[in-house]
């Protein structure tokens, strides 16, 4: 059992908590690049329970500003863009990505005024379609080589959700291996030939086996837990039989994201990023390992469920998640539609806006969520004696973090210790792009990456 003191300092994350001085160690996801096209890209962030405009000038540059002008406060995301930089509405004082005051237009002229005038701005970089923010004080970590920041640019999609929940109950269901022969079970398969962008609809890797089928016929897996340099590598098998196991490997990212097989040739990277303490955004960049991703067929896709701006799930607690007991009954285990996304959505938000962890219960099943937890306690307590936490890597360990490998496979039931590894390097090795094998890999098996 948790007690509550125990559950606040995990999830916590506004400026003065413990875990919201770790996450702001890490550069965050602040909006979709998408989001900073058309005629004003200005956009209204909060992330991490605190208020920012982010904004893109003339020049293309990215600039992301507390929100409150600092002359009286007024609200700079309905500012204007112009003269290279945000003006404010109130009195026209101007401000470039980086925060100096350029203008102050009221004042008398040649008032020294603007010159020391700085509202505080933050670091914003592109990466995967993505636009990060470095929230923390002094020189920012490197980004690390994992495959979505490694793939060219049409070899990935990126996206976002809304859910109303805290951050750590979000992630938790993504390193539930459990979980999905429950909450995502199809009483009917699909033609996996029509699976593309959508998870657990297509075959597994070596096998004609529908992957609706594995995880409704095989529902109790043995998972495995191991420490990695990036977080956990969480390996879930199912034995079909004597001879053939389904082996699905994952992995937990600290601090808050996890990576994980869409398909044979896709793998989906997603971050739970805190807006505040009772709401994220999962931010996900879907990486292909075989052509380029069909973008337009990828965002039309989720379109049909994610509404604009907020890119907030038309099916909700307001409407029961599009709840249909006739379907339950006959079609789906949660009666709530074929998008898994919905399911997630419907089981940590089911929990409460914070989840209550003195209440649960805990079972073998949940031993990666139970070592994830250590881990972030581990974490949060380097940081509080003034020591960096885990990834936080300077430019030449960040090459040296790649991968991380991720498959889902029916292989041999002895042996399924190095055939998820060839799954991997195979993928990789057939890549129309430089696709690394994970020192990791090469540390375990060399013989695997000898060939190359």
């Amino acid at each position: 059992m948790m007690s509550q003191e125990q559950n606040d300092l995990i999830t916590r994350i506004g400026p003065t908590a413990p875990a919201g001085k770790l996450m702001r160690m890490y550069w965050q996801p602040a909006a979709l690049a998408d989001e900073l096209v058309g005629e004003r890209p200005v956009r209204a962030v909060k992330l991490l329970g605190q208020h920012f405009v982010l904004f893109k000038d003339e020049q293309g540059r990215y600039g992301l500003l507390d929100r409150d002008c600092p002359h009286r406060g007024a609200d700079l995301a309905f500012g204007r863009l112009e003269q290279g930089g945000l003006r404010c509405s109130f009195h026209g004082w101007l401000f470039d990505v980086e925060g100096q005051c350029l203008e102050t237009p009221a004042e008398p002229p040649g008032s020294p005024l603007c010159k020391n005038i700085r509202q505080r701005s933050y670091p914003v970089v592109e990466k995967g379609g993505i636009l990060w923010a470095w929230l923390g004080d002094g020189a920012a970590p490197a980004f690390p080589d994992l495959d979505c920041f490694t793939a060219p640019d049409t070899y990935t999609f990126a996206f976002k959700g809304l859910i109303e929940c805290n951050w750590l109950q979000a992630l938790e269901v993504g390193i539930d291996p459990a979980h999905a022969s429950f909450l995502h079970r199809f009483f009917e398969d699909e033609d996996t030939s029509t699976a593309y962008g959508k998870q657990f609809r297509g075959a597994s890797a070596d096998s004609e086996l529908p992957m609706t089928k594995v995880l409704r016929e095989y529902d109790r897996p043995i998972i495995n837990v191991e420490r990695t340099e990036y977080g956990l590598r969480i390996i879930a098998l199912r034995e079909i039989d004597a001879e053939r196991t389904h082996v699905r490997v994952t992995n937990q990212l600290f601090p808050h994201a996890f990576v994980i097989p869409m398909s044979t040739e896709m793998t989906i990277t997603q971050w739970h990023v805190p807006v505040d303490d009772e709401t994220c955004y999962w931010y996900a960049i879907f990486t292909s390992y075989g052509a380029p991703v069909d973008r337009a067929k990828m965002r039309e896709q989720r379109l049909e469920l994610y509404e604009l701006p907020e890119y907030r799930s038309r099916k909700n607690k307001s409407n029961d998640y599009g709840f249909d007991p006739r379907e339950q009954a006959t079609a789906t285990y949660t009666g709530m539609g074929n998008d898994i996304n919905v399911h997630d959505q419907w089981a940590v938000e089911s929990m409460g806006r914070i989840q209550d962890r003195t209440r649960e219960h805990l079972g073998q099943s949940d031993k990666a969520i139970i070592q994830y937890r250590r881990l972030l306690r581990e974490q949060i307590e380097k940081v509080a004696g003034g020591e960096p936490p885990m990834l936080f890597l300077d430019p030449a360990e960040a090459r040296s973090v790649q991968g991380p490998a991720t498959m889902d496979g029916i292989g041999p039931t002895r042996g399924w210790e190095t055939y998820w590894m060839e799954v991997d390097v195979r993928r990789r090795r057939n890549a129309p792009w430089a696709a690394p094998v994970p020192a990791d890999i090469v540390r375990l098996a060399p013989h695997l990456s000898a060939a190359e």
